[in-house]
């Protein structure tokens, strides 16, 4: 092997494999240039897989492939079976936590958290919305810290620190040491979510991303719902230790993350190329098949460009926009204080029943993450969705106050929309940016500007505007248009760009074609001369052979 890219070229003649009389290429084991094969293998001497890995991967390359195509469907079958098995529950479960750590402050809310404080509701809006300023603030650095170190070590790490802060949250007496904490609790928490999204691109295709995104979005929907029940629960320890029930749901909430925290450092794997679980045809098969479905976007360094690529892409502000537009509607549902003025509910009943339209959200967000990869669309399921929730809120500014209970049925509608809107948001953001420092930079800055949504909310929502909260319904209702005017924004933006690219150079190649970077012929076609194998890979999304998901 003397190419010491070790790629295995497959030569594309214009008659497929072969040469069409039946004969297959001779394979010259001196050369090993032809290897006529149907899927091609992953260069092992890639910046990412780790130095002291012994060169097995070759003989699994070649086992690879050396497979027949039924015979790798089932490989491939059995091993995102394995993956799904391995990552996600634990995933879930993880972003479950920092949901519930982050909403409870709704709950403590209700069980007199703001009595026992003495909180304006001003200071208890700047409580809410802190947290969220140091949460938006962290987010970027935070993924990129994560390429660095290792997910098994990073993310358990901001986990126990959250934790920590989460179950000091018990013990604060006034309004200030509430707010210090608060804001520590979202620098810690802030690498959790992009961080595990970006994690996943490092496992899956594009195309099964945002199935797995959305299990454990909608793990987090449904904490949502076990929070109410959870919260209830908790407040009843009232009392308990000389501790009000506020203080409880906050002590017990957080050492059950600090005891899961400290678990993920065995729960947690590296990349794949460490995988324990996974046998080493099967490592080298997940990187064969992100290589094959990316190309060049699982390589190449981190460099300041990238970065500034990310900065001045348009489409990384329209898919801002798209998800703040998702995300403030997110966190205006999450307040059972809303449902507690709807009709005279009580306190129970109120945490309660903020607990179906969840469910509901959960059915929907993983129903259409099903539709939306198994037809590759993204841009319709957003557009259509978000409709709906604009529907929702409008009902809930309409409908007079007499019916609680039409207007806890429009809760549903407004519910329904928005899990789909921002997990569909999520893996667009994915599947937009090819380059993986440049992906990471954009998910970073989508998710921060989703959760200034956060912000937003929180101050919309005012104690005074009860019962009917019209300035922030108002608000999530021109949220939820600003996601549906982004989403054909970006929709006729990247149709135009894939056009535009099918009829410069062709369509784009299959994805079992293989060329070499530096091969004259390629760069003519790609219209890439000159360009050096770095060059070539850093250009991720702007390559000409690139298509984006509509």
């Amino acid at each position: 092997m003397t190419d010491h890219h070790h790629h295995i070229r497959g030569i594309n003649t214009g008659n497929g494999h072969g040469n069409g009389n039946g004969e297959k290429y001779e394979i010259t084991t001196a050369s090993r240039t032809s290897l006529d094969s149907h899927r091609y293998v992953a260069n092992t001497e890639d910046s990412k897989m780790p130095d002291t890995m012994p060169d097995h991967s070759k003989l699994a390359a070649e086992q690879i492939a050396s497979m027949s195509p039924e015979e790798y469907a089932e490989a491939e079958k059995k091993l995102l079976r394995k993956l799904d098995l391995n990552l996600i529950p634990w995933m879930t479960l993880l972003y479950l936590l920092s949901f519930i750590d982050r909403v409870n402050v709704g709950a403590a809310k209700l069980v007199g958290l703001t009595k026992d404080l003495n909180l304006s509701s001003l200071e208890y809006s700047n409580a809410s919305m802190i947290f969220f300023v140091s949460y938006v603030a962290f987010e970027v650095p935070s993924n990129l810290v994560l390429k660095k170190l290792r997910p098994s070590r990073w993310i358990p790490f901001t986990m126990i620190c959250w934790a920590i802060f989460q179950t000091c949250m018990g013990l604060v007496t006034n309004y200030g040491q509430l707010l210090a904490l608060r804001f520590c609790l979202g620098l810690f928490e802030s690498g959790l979510f992009p961080g595990l999204n970006f994690y996943l691109t490092g496992w899956y295709r594009r195309d099964e991303l945002n199935r797995r995104v959305s299990v454990f979005f909608s793990g987090a929907v449904l904490s949502g719902a076990f929070g109410g029940i959870l919260g209830y629960g908790l407040s009843k320890m009232d009392g308990i230790g000389g501790k009000a029930g506020w203080a409880w749901i906050f002590i017990i909430e957080g050492l059950l993350t600090f005891v899961i925290a400290v678990a993920s450092f065995w729960m947690i794997h590296d990349w794949p190329d460490r995988a324990k679980f996974l046998t080493p045809i099967e490592r080298e098969m997940v990187l064969v098949r992100l290589r094959q479905e990316q190309g060049l976007a699982a390589e190449g360094g981190f460099n300041w460009r990238v970065i500034k690529k990310a900065l001045v892409d348009w489409k990384t502000y329209c898919l801002m926009l798209m998800y703040i537009g998702a995300a403030e509607p997110l966190y205006s549902l999450f307040t059972p204080t809303i449902i507690a003025y709807l009709g005279k509910f009580s306190i129970s009943a109120s945490l309660l029943l903020s607990t179906p339209p969840y469910v509901l959200m959960f059915i929907t967000t993983i129903g259409t993450a099903f539709l939306s990869d198994r037809y590759q669309r993204r841009g319709f399921f957003l557009m259509g969705w978000s409709l709906v929730g604009a529907t929702g809120y409008l009902l809930l500014l309409t409908i007079p106050i007499r019916y609680p209970g039409a207007l806890y049925a429009a809760v549903y509608v407004a519910s329904s929309a928005v899990g789909p809107l921002i997990a569909t948001t999520i893996s667009w953001t994915g599947n937009t940016f090819g380059n993986h420092y440049k992906k990471a930079v954009a998910m970073g800055l989508v998710f921060s500007a989703g959760n200034s949504g956060g912000i937003v909310s929180s101050q919309a929502y005012r104690n005074k505007d009860a019962p009917r909260f019209l300035p922030g319904h108002a608000t999530a209702l021109a949220f939820c248009l600003l996601n549906f005017t982004m989403a054909v924004i970006l929709y006729f933006g990247v149709k135009r760009e894939n056009k535009r690219r099918d009829l410069k150079y062709g369509p784009p190649p299959r994805p079992d074609e293989v060329f070499e970077f530096e091969d004259p012929e390629y760069q003519a076609k790609w219209g890439l001369q000159g360009m050096s194998r770095k060059e070539i890979v850093e250009l991720g999304d702007d390559h000409p052979a690139f298509r984006y998901m509509l």
